[in-house]
Order: C-alpha cells, then structure tokens, then sequence
C-alpha cells in the first residue's frame, strides 16, 4: 500500500504545488521517486521522528500540505506529544502516513509490532483514522485525504493478492462502511488487511451452512453509526476481527455504538490480540496463527459461538 500512496502523491504533487513530504531516515526504494521530482518539497530529517513532527507544524502553519511518513512505532508512539500537542491542538492539515500495521514487521520484533495504534490515535481529538484492506481501498482513502482537511491518521499494510471490491464506490463519505460479501446468517466486520483472513472465514463458514457477511471499515474514526445498526439489525449476529488489541480498536468502537443505540437481542464477539505484550518474533502469518486470527482458527472459534 505504500507505493499506492506515493504513486497517488506524485500525481498530486505535480498540481499542488504545496505539498510537502517529510520522513525520518525512512523509505528506501519507496520515497525516490517522491524526492527526485520534487527535491525542494521533500525533507528527510533523519532519525529524529519528533523534529519531523515540528517542522511538519511549521509548515501546516504556513498553510502547506503536509505528510509524514514512516513506519507505524516511529510515526505515533515517539511521536505522540507533538502529534497531540502540535498537529491536534491545532488542527492542523497535516497527514500521518504509517505503514506496518499490526505484525507486517514481526521478524523485527515487539517494537516494531503494533497493536495499539488505532486505540491510541482515535482518542486524539480532531484526528480522523483510516486503515483501508485492500488495494481498491487504499487508493479510495487516499484520495479522499487528499482533499480532506484536517489531521488524519492512515494504516498502511500489504495488499492482499486478492480484491474483494468488484470496483471503487463512486460516492465514499467519511464513515462509510463496505459491504465485501452477502450474508444473513451473521456478520464479520473487519478492518485493514486482515480482510483475507476474514474473507476466507466466510467462505469457510458457508461450507458449513452459515452465510456470513463481510463488511469492511476503511474508516475507523468516525464510523457511520446507522450503516452499523442497519446490518446489526439485518444478522442480529456481530463477530469484529482485527489484527489490533481487544482495547479500543474496530471492536471498541463497534461495541460503543451498539451500546448506545438500545438494540436488543443482539450477540456481539470481539476477536482481537489480547491484552498482552507480543513479544514473539516471526511472520505475519506466523503470529496470526499463534495469536488465532488465520482463517482455519477464525473459522473454529466463530463456530463455537454460534453453537
């Protein structure tokens, strides 16, 4: 997803001449590009992540468009006084780029693992938080940033080898959730590039006899609420699934809503990475499975439940 968004900045960059982009000693092979057409709007401010926020602000200040970019632990957790302080206090039009989200980086170990990323930055005010599954999707949100003002915050992983949106919505507003497969059995919210995980649960499920709808969260913050009630309403049945903590991710924000809107009989599961430290090393795919979030072990425990 990261070439998609400096492929998507180039084109914008070439007609807006105050687009600014920034990074911390990041972006081997991927930022080139970015620097070698435009040398006097990119700044590599080396390993200095919360100078890269300062002089980010500055310029937001002098009314340029600015992204930061690097990966997830960098960008937001040595970060996160200035993002809140300056970016936020301000509402800044400024745009945090991170990629690596949830276990992309596992071979690097717990600090570059990121579990509570979304937790955190939807608790800023002002910030806007997007973490598009796919290859369609991350071209749509980062598009739709583009012309957004105001913080925001995008979660950038692999795209899957497969797309599950047959073509880009024409008309996406801020919030809107997307329905990835039918089902009337029971529902699979998810968000982020877990999506194949979760799209092949499905799959899974309906050999079972089960039909579960997929339905997919480019954007985390904020959420359509009604969108959320209309499909609890049509499966009565919610299972969230994320490669984040339990604490205050997709599954924390769904939870909130379904609270507050006084449905009755509905039965509501969050599968997420507990409330622990991971400090365990590997692949993505590795630490999905010990963590219970590959399909074949999604596709156990979602038939526990509904037993």
């Amino acid at each position: 997803m990261r070439n998609i968004f400096v492929n998507k900045l180039i084109e914008r960059a070439r007609t807006d001449k105050d687009i600014y982009l920034l990074t911390g000693d990041l972006g081997y092979r991927v930022l080139e590009p970015f620097r070698d057409e435009f040398s006097d709007r990119f700044i590599n401010v080396g390993i200095a992540e919360n100078n890269m926020v300062g002089i980010g602000t500055g310029l937001a200040l002098a009314k340029k468009k600015i992204f930061l970019y690097s990966i997830l632990p960098f960008l937001i957790f040595k970060n996160l006084e200035q993002i809140r302080n300056n970016i936020c206090l301000h509402d800044l039009n400024i745009k945090l780029i991170g990629t690596g989200g949830g276990f992309h980086y596992g071979v690097h170990g717990i600090s570059h693992n990121t579990s509570e990323d979304l937790s955190i930055m939807r608790s800023l005010p002002n910030m806007t938080v997007f973490s598009p599954g796919s290859k369609i999707e991350a071209e749509m949100i980062i598009n739709f940033m583009f012309d957004h003002i105001g913080p925001s915050f995008i979660r950038l992983g692999r795209v899957p080898d497969r797309e599950y949106l047959q073509e880009t919505p024409k008309k996406y507003q801020l919030g809107d959730i997307l329905e990835l497969k039918k089902g009337n059995d029971l529902s699979l919210f998810c968000a982020g590039n877990i999506i194949d995980e979760v799209y092949e649960t499905a799959i899974n499920l309906e050999s079972k006899g089960i039909k579960a709808q997929v339905v997919s969260f480019p954007t985390i913050k904020p959420i359509n609420n009604d969108h959320v009630i209309s499909f609890a309403k049509n499966t009565s049945k919610i299972f969230t699934i994320e490669e984040h903590s339990i604490i205050g991710g997709l599954g924390g924000a769904i939870s909130e809503i379904l609270m507050e809107s006084n449905l009755s009989n509905i039965f509501f599961k969050r599968i997420a990475l507990s409330d622990r430290c991971h400090n365990k090393s590997g692949s993505q795919q590795f630490l999905r499975k010990i963590n219970g979030l590959t399909s074949e072990l999604l596709t156990k425990q979602i038939l526990s439940y509904v037993k």
